[in-house]
C-alpha cells in the first residue's frame, strides 16, 4: 500500500518550490487528470538507510525502495469552499488523498508578496482550516438532506449514519476538526465514503528563512504550540535550501549540508513523517536481485502483509521466515543468522515488526 498526501496551503507559501525539490530528489512526474484543472502528482522514494545497509550485505542486482505520492493542488484563498478562485474544485482533487501537507510560510521576502499583505501563520493556518470546514460541512449537510428522505423508512443504516453525521456537523460548526471530535471505529465507518477534509491526519509543513532553519523563529514556535495543541506533528523546511541541494551533483550534497550545518535535506525528514502519518511500517524481501522495501500498517500479521506483495500469498499462505535487520546488521549474513537461531517460521498470528526481512511460503 502507497501513501498519498496532498500540499495545501495559501498562495506564495512555497508549495510549489518544496514540491518541485521533492519531484527533483528522484520522483516521476505525472498529469494527475481531474475536472478542468490538473494539479501534479510526484512519486517520491521513501529514504532509509536500511536498504543501502542491506544491500551492501546481501548485494542484489537493484534496490527498491517504499514511494510516497505528493498531490500538490493550487492555493487556496479566503472563501474557496465557496468557489472563490476555483478552490472549491481544487479541494476535490484532495478529497482521496491519504493525508495532508498543509504548508505554511514563515519567511519574509519583499519579492514574494504574500496574499494577505503579511506574514501570519496562526492567521493563515486558521483560514485553510475554515475553508476545508466549510467544504466538509456542505458535503455533510447534502448526505444529511439525502438521509432525511431514506429515514422515512426503516433504514437502520441510514438512521446510524445520520446520528454520527450530527456529531460531525456541531463539531465543525464549533471550529473542531473531524479527527480531533474522538469517533470509534464504527462512528468513522459510517462517514468514511464521505471523504471528509478534516477527518484526515495533518502534518504542519514550516517554509522558513536561510536563518531559522538551526534556530526558531517566534513563527516557528506558534506553529509548534498550535501543532501539539492538535496533537499534530511539525517539520521545518526551507524551500530555498532544498531547491539547491536537489540542483546540486549528489557528490556535494553532504559537504554543502555541513557547511550549512545541517544532518540532512529537510525533504528527507518531510517525506519520513508523511510515511509515519498513517502509522505505517517496513517490512522488506531480500534476495539476489533486488532489495525491496513494502509498506503496512502497524500490527499487520503476516498473510496480510504477504497478501501486499501478491494476493496469491495470501490466498495460499503456509509460513513466514523472518529475521530482523537489526541482527543482520550484528552477524553479517542468513547463514550466521540461522546458526544462532534468529531465523523463525512464523504462522498466521505474526505481527509483522518494522524491519523485518521475509521470504513468505505458500502454497496455491
Amino acid at each position: 500500500m502507497g501513501l498519498t498526501c496532498g500540499i495545501v496551503g495559501l498562495p506564495n507559501v512555497g508549495k510549489s518550490t518544496i514540491f518541485n525539490a521533492l519531484t527533483n530528489a528522484g520522483a516521476q512526474v505525472a498529469n494527475y487528470p481531474f475536472c478542468t484543472i490538473d494539479p501534479n502528482v510526484g512519486i517520491v522514494p521513501v529514504p532509509d538507510k536500511r536498504l543501502q545497509d542491506i544491500a551492501l550485505l546481501i548485494k542484489p542486482e537493484k534496490i527498491v525502495p517504499n514511494t510516497l505520492e505528493v498531490l500538490d493542488i493550487a492555493g487556496l484563498v479566503k472563501g474557496a469552499s465557496q468557489g472563490e478562485g476555483l478552490g472549491n474544485k481544487f479541494l476535490s482533487h484532495i478529497r482521496q488523498v491519504h493525508a495532508i501537507l498543509h504548508v505554511i510560510r514563515s519567511f519574509k521576502d519583499d519579492d514574494v508578496v504574500h496574499v494577505s499583505g503579511t506574514v501570519d501563520p496562526k492567521r493563515d493556518i486558521e483560514t485553510i482550516h475554515t475553508e476545508l470546514a466549510l467544504s466538509d460541512l456542505e458535503s455533510v449537510t447534502k448526505r444529511m438532506e439525502r438521509n432525511e428522505k431514506l429515514l422515512k423508512g426503516p433504514n437502520k443504516e441510514a438512521k446510524a449514519e445520520q446520528e454520527v453525521l450530527a456529531i460531525v456537523k456541531q463539531g465543525l460548526n464549533q471550529g473542531t476538526m473531524v479527527r480531533n471530535l474522538g469517533l470509534n471505529a464504527d462512528q468513522e465507518v459510517l462517514i468514511q465514503e464521505l471523504n471528509l477534509l478534516t477527518s484526515k491526519p495533518v502534518l504542519y509543513v514550516v517554509n522558513v528563512s536561510e536563518e531559522e532553519i538551526l534556530k526558531d523563529s517566534s513563527y516557528v514556535t506558534q506553529v509548534k504550540e498550535l501543532a501539539q495543541s492538535e496533537g499534530a506533528e511539525v517539520v521545518k523546511i526551507c524551500g530555498k535550501i532544498e531547491s539547491e541541494i536537489v540542483a546540486l551533483p549528489e557528490n556535494e550534497r553532504e559537504d554543502f549540508l555541513k557547511d550549512l550545518g545541517i544532518s540532512e535535506p529537510g525533504l528527507h525528514q518531510l517525506i519520513r513523517s508523511s510515511y509515519k502519518l498513517l502509522n505505517l511500517i517496513s517490512f522488506f524481501t531480500a534476495g539476489p536481485k533486488e532489495v525491496k522495501a513494502w509498506t503496512i500498517r502497524k500490527g499487520t500479521k503476516a498473510p496480510q502483509a504477504a497478501g501486499v506483495i501478491h494476493s496469491d500469498f495470501e490466498r495460499g499462505f503456509i509460513c513466514a521466515e523472518v529475521y530482523h535487520y537489526d541482527d543482520l546488521m550484528k552477524y553479517k549474513s542468513e547463514a550466521e543468522i540461522k546458526s544462532k537461531g534468529l531465523l523463525r517460521l512464523e504462522g498466521k498470528n505474526y505481527e509483522m515488526r518494522d524491519g523485518d526481512i521475509v521470504v513468505f511460503r505458500f502454497n496455491v
